[in-house]
């Protein structure tokens, strides 16, 4: 104990026998119990200022999104393991997308390819990277022109568009492939002041999510997790998060689990990854309902050698899945993050998966589906929802119905 502001107080003296620290000169006489004065008690110390957590631009927010146990829609589907969702979905415009769109253009801005106020940022898109490009673009001053299948959302449509991005369509057929090609079109048409970020080669990609997804992932479950279960878009979520903990020695990243199963996950009707691994298709091949996989390409940054698994989802078993999700958990999420997790349950259903931990990608939020036809019938309940009458002292004949009381 330290000395008070009174002398020393590591010495407690007895009751009635306090003895003054020094006697005053010239006072030699006086008595010792007038000398022997209360001593006043140490200021206890000061806590720290608060500081201010607040960002300085909306992109500074991208990351640490939370874990939940996902229990009630794998109850009863006799699961062995624990599933657990990643819900990318609470970002700032909403996906995992959000923290490509920031990576991508970062790295461009260090290594000077991209200049605001004279760079046009093209990307082709099946909408929530062009969302996370166009939030980032306005944020930071650049024109943004973003090329998509015509099937991709309207929900979509109007979140770019009310961010400032031209929207550029392009035939379904031709998927992915052919909002490329329009976007190499774009590109060239202006003259060198066009540029293409590539999301499905650009190794800002998987860096991210080396960088924050996978340690967020690692930290968050104390490093219990033994199960990874992601789909493959751009293959950059899988490939990243793979590497952290499974270990990259071309990135210079130690195993902290080289037992990590991971599993990637695709549209049943487009097994492309499936194939590029040695398997064979299931089921007639062309096109699905899962916005945001299966981009009818094999993503040059998906590293397919690290993969333990692909899982082929059909469409109609996404859609099931998504309304599970949103009934059972109350989590809105995409079709995408339903084919994910009806995944991520077939796995962990397998008796050798008894007692683990499984994490899966929650990628997007829900409310930019309403379009898609899984929310048709819903759609029309909400259309043909009718007002009431309101109970007394309202007269109703004012609001439209043909008595007081309705």
């Amino acid at each position: 104990m330290g000395k008070g502001m009174g002398g020393d107080c590591s010495k407690p003296q007895p009751k009635g026998e306090g003895q003054p620290s020094q006697q005053p000169k010239g006072n030699q006489s006086a008595p010792a119990s007038t000398a022997a004065q209360p001593k006043p008690k140490p200021e206890p110390e000061k806590a720290p200022a608060a500081k201010m957590k607040i960002a300085n631009r909306v992109s500074d927010v991208i990351g640490n999104t939370p874990l939940v146990y996902l229990d009630r829609v794998t109850k009863g589907t006799g699961i062995k393991g624990r599933l657990v969702g990643k819900m990318e979905s609470l970002g700032p415009c909403s996906s995992v997308k959000d923290r490509l769109g920031r990576s991508m253009i970062d790295e461009a801005e260090r290594q000077g390819l991209i200049k605001p106020g004279e760079t046009t940022i093209i990307e082709p898109t099946s909408g929530n990277t062009g969302i996370a490009l166009a939030f980032i673009a306005r944020e930071r001053g650049y024109k943004c022109v973003l090329t998509m299948p015509e099937t991709m959302s309207v929900e979509r449509r109007l979140m770019l568009l009310a961010l400032g991005a031209e929207v550029v369509l392009t035939p379904k057929e031709t998927a992915v492939k052919g909002a490329i090609a329009k976007a190499e079109e774009i590109r060239d048409s202006l003259g060198g002041k066009g540029f293409i970020l590539q999301q499905f080669e650009n190794p800002a990609n998987p860096k991210i999510h080396r960088e924050t997804t996978g340690p967020e992932i690692w930290r968050d479950t104390d490093g219990k997790v033994e199960v990874f279960i992601a789909g493959v878009g751009t293959g950059g979520t899988v490939t990243g998060v793979t590497q952290f903990i499974k270990g990259s020695k071309e990135h210079g990243l130690e195993p902290k689990n080289p037992k990590l199963y991971t599993v990637a996950v695709e549209p049943q009707e487009q097994m492309l990854i499936t194939k590029a691994k040695g398997g064979e298709a299931i089921g007639p091949q062309g096109p699905h309902k899962i916005q945001g996989m299966g981009a009818g390409i094999v993503p040059k940054v998906l590293d397919i050698s690290i993969l333990d698994e692909v899982v082929p989802i059909h469409s109609d078993e996404a859609t099931a899945m998504c309304s599970k999700m949103w009934l059972d958990e109350g989590i809105p999420v995409g079709v995408s993050g339903g084919a994910i997790v009806a995944a991520a349950i077939k796995v962990l259903s397998r008796p050798e998966m008894e007692g683990k931990l499984g994490v899966c990608i929650l990628p997007s939020f829900g409310e930019r589906y309403f379009t898609h036809p899984m929310f048709g019938e819903i759609k029309q309940k909400a259309e043909g929802l009718k007002k009431q009458p309101l109970p007394p002292p309202f007269d109703n004949t004012q609001y439209g119905f043909p008595t007081e009381r309705g």
